[in-house]
């Protein structure tokens, strides 16, 4: 599977070597933007606003599609998404001479017949992508999240990105809604990224963590995809990791607040109680952020001072839940631990 951990070296100030099962790189740059010559070959850049997660990467040379950096989230109550609204197609309609599969296919999704859009990927090879995109949405529009894996499965096997298909881009106006971590949901374009975090989601929900952790895996570093992988990462007990991709993280908006949480978690775990209440601290320093982000930060770090034997700091925490949602999930129990 993708991401793992690997041994570098500081050769001098912003240039690194790194060593791999697939070999030898390196990289050098400032901070904010960085340039890697990877072990195959390629050449990546990575542009980045520090402390916010935020990225672009841009990869050349070489061969395949490979995992990028993400970060971490612990086991919070599973929250799925909420069916989307199905595809809508665009006033544009196809010419009377465009090719019968774009016909068949743009009938389909005026008509919503996921059905009828599967036909047209197997009859129609030059617009299946499109077809099967579709199809996998309108299945999870009417809650078929068994019929919607499989259908998604095949479109991201397939490598290709759904935003660039020409049929998607002329006919479909379409965002899918997803829920990422607990307290944010995003609302997507249909593109490869997003039918991954779709397909890891479906996965979870199954149970086969370690599927959508591969998944994910293979997305590119964007805040969702880390947060996607982060949570996936910690109900996996790979701590090492959300504590590696979560170094430096600062609290600026909902998504690395969420992280900082993260970042909490697995400090914990490890035993390092005293940088995991920092992790918490930094979570916990606007409060600004989502009420749902804040009483999972308050509740992880109650956890955390009952771990280091300070039980009156612990229940201040809870306290604090308390004071705003008196229904939080586990909250009488923690409260009833503590006495």
């Amino acid at each position: 599977m993708g991401f793992r951990i690997r041994k570098s070296i500081r050769l001098a100030p912003g240039v690194r070597m790194t060593f791999s099962k697939s070999g030898i790189g390196y990289s050098f740059g400032v901070k904010g933007y960085r340039v890697t010559h990877r072990a195959d070959g390629r050449i990546q850049r990575t542009a980045s606003i520090p402390g916010t997660g935020l990225s672009y990467v841009t990869t050349s040379g070489g061969g395949g599609r490979h995992a990028s950096q993400a970060a971490a989230s612990h086991a919070a109550p599973v929250r799925r998404s909420p069916p989307p609204a199905p595809p809508v197609p665009r006033p544009v309609k196809p010419a009377l001479l465009a090719p019968k599969g774009e016909k068949e296919l743009y009938h389909a999704l005026e008509t919503r017949d996921a059905a009828a859009m599967e036909r047209v990927a197997q009859e129609h090879p030059d617009v299946a992508l499109a077809a099967e995109t579709l199809a996998g949405a309108l299945e999870l529009s009417a809650g078929d999240n068994t019929r919607a894996k499989t259908v998604l499965e095949w479109v991201f096997a397939t490598g290709r990105d759904p935003a660039a298909d020409a049929f998607l881009r002329k006919y479909v106006s379409f965002e899918l809604q997803l829920h990422v971590a607990t307290g944010v949901t995003a609302s997507l374009p249909l593109a490869r990224d997003t039918i991954g975090l779709a397909l890891a989601e479906l996965e979870q929900a199954t149970g086969d963590v370690a599927r959508a952790i591969d998944v994910v895996e293979q997305l590119e570093p964007t805040t969702y995809t880390a947060l996607s992988l982060a949570e996936l990462y910690t109900v996996a007990g790979r701590y090492d990791e959300v504590v590696s991709l979560t170094d430096s993280i600062a609290n600026q908006d909902d998504a690395t607040a969420l992280l900082c949480v993260f970042r909490g978690i697995a400090l914990r775990e490890q035993g390092h109680l005293d940088a995991a209440c920092d992790a918490f601290r930094e979570a916990l320093k606007s409060k600004r952020r989502a009420p749902v982000i804040r009483h999972r930060a308050w509740l992880e770090r109650a956890r955390a001072y009952e771990a280091d034997g300070k039980r009156a700091m612990a229940k201040r925490d809870l306290e604090h839940i308390l004071a705003e949602d008196a229904d939080y999930d586990g909250l009488a129990e923690e409260l009833a631990k503590l006495g």
